[in-house]
């Protein structure tokens, strides 16, 4: 039985098989693979930036703030990373302690955009319109929440002897 999807979801997922060696067969795993995953390569129309999640949840909050939408942004796993979608190329001039930057030659694990899956899953879902999270941005706000991260630790050892 077909599903209904609004045409926001239909042109997110264009948008995302279009990075695909075969958009087909993407679709054909979106369907069959019982996680409800398929793999698409990174550094064609986007890298992916992975942070773990106790930096990354706060820096999400943080571009929330400051933008009407950031690009997308998949939780793998019980929250432990997360991973922004960038313009192509970020990867391969990213530094970052903790970031693992996946471009070209590096496959990402996408579920169906707006469908749960048995693990990962889209914090913001792609929009189809090639939206994606400012490299600049993403690094102010990784900043602000490495200190909220560091305050909180400080608080928390803090105390009585």
């Amino acid at each position: 039985m077909a599903r209904s999807e609004s045409p926001a979801t239909k042109s997110a997922v264009e948008w995302l098989v279009s990075v695909a060696p075969d958009p087909d067969a993407c679709r054909w795993d979106w369907e069959r693979n019982p996680l409800g995953v398929a793999l698409l390569p990174a550094g064609r129309h986007w890298d992916v930036l992975i942070l773990p999640g106790v930096l990354g949840r706060p820096a999400l909050d943080l571009l929330a703030r400051l933008v009407t939408r950031p690009g997308p942004v998949l939780a793998d796993f019980g929250g432990s990373r997360l991973g922004f979608f960038v313009p192509a190329g970020t990867a391969a001039r990213w530094l970052g302690t903790g970031v693992r930057a996946a471009g070209r030659g590096n496959w990402i694990v996408v579920p169906y955009p707006g469908r749960d899956t048995g693990g990962v899953r889209w914090l913001v879902a792609p929009d189809g319109t090639g939206t994606l999270t400012d490299p600049a941005l993403l690094e102010l706000a990784l900043h602000e929440a490495a200190a909220l991260v560091a305050e909180r630790g400080a608080g928390e050892q803090g105390g009585s002897p």
